[in-house]
């Protein structure tokens, strides 16, 4: 598992810090700490317009924000690339704001990106994917990617929340489409 969200410092130099937001952070978070090459995970929210949210707040939808979870990675174990796969196949992107039973716009689907060349993967990612799951039938893609989003952790309780709580809700499953091979760098 990974180094969880802890008061360990800055990260290693090298290291890339990346958000995903694919509806509930529970399930999101897990999806990233089990990946090989994460340093870090923290269940957050990002993309909205209060500073210091609270769980409370964000979820009567009066900030904006998403629930995220920030990962902290090592390139040199796991590139962007990859991430941005999981981030596909861990969620349904088609939804708009829900993600399965959880309804509202602080779990919509959501890429912050933080350099030109994750930013170059998201946006092509998104259209490589959005390809396939045209042609299974689904319809387009909703996922907002945006630039250097200010991420705020969520509360304590929050963190690794289904590895405190094996049996927890977790509502991510996937479209059960897989990307197509050979992401490496931007299409």
């Amino acid at each position: 598992m990974a180094n969880f969200y802890a008061e360990n410092g800055p990260p290693p130099p090298g290291f890339e810090e990346a958000l995903f937001g694919m509806g509930c952070f529970w399930g999101a978070e897990r999806v990233f700490w089990e990946a090989e090459g994460v340093w870090s995970t923290a269940a957050g929210y990002a993309g909205g317009r209060t500073a210091h949210p609270t769980y409370d707040a964000v979820c009567s939808g009066r900030t904006g924000h998403a629930e995220v979870v920030r990962v902290v990675s090592d390139p040199a174990r796991v590139s962007y690339a990859e991430l941005v796969r999981l981030f596909w196949e861990g969620h349904d992107p088609t939804q708009g704001m829900r993600q399965g039973n959880d309804v509202g716009s602080q779990y919509r689907s959501l890429l912050g990106v933080y350099s030109d060349a994750q930013a170059d993967i998201a946006v092509s990612s998104r259209r490589t994917y959005g390809e396939a799951l045209d042609r299974a039938g689904y319809p387009e893609i909703t996922t907002e990617i945006a630039r250097d989003l200010v991420f705020y952790p969520a509360e304590d309780h929050h963190q690794q929340y289904l590895a405190k709580n094996p049996f927890g809700y977790c509502g991510h499953g996937g479209t059960g489409v897989a990307y197509p091979t050979g992401l490496t760098r931007a299409d």
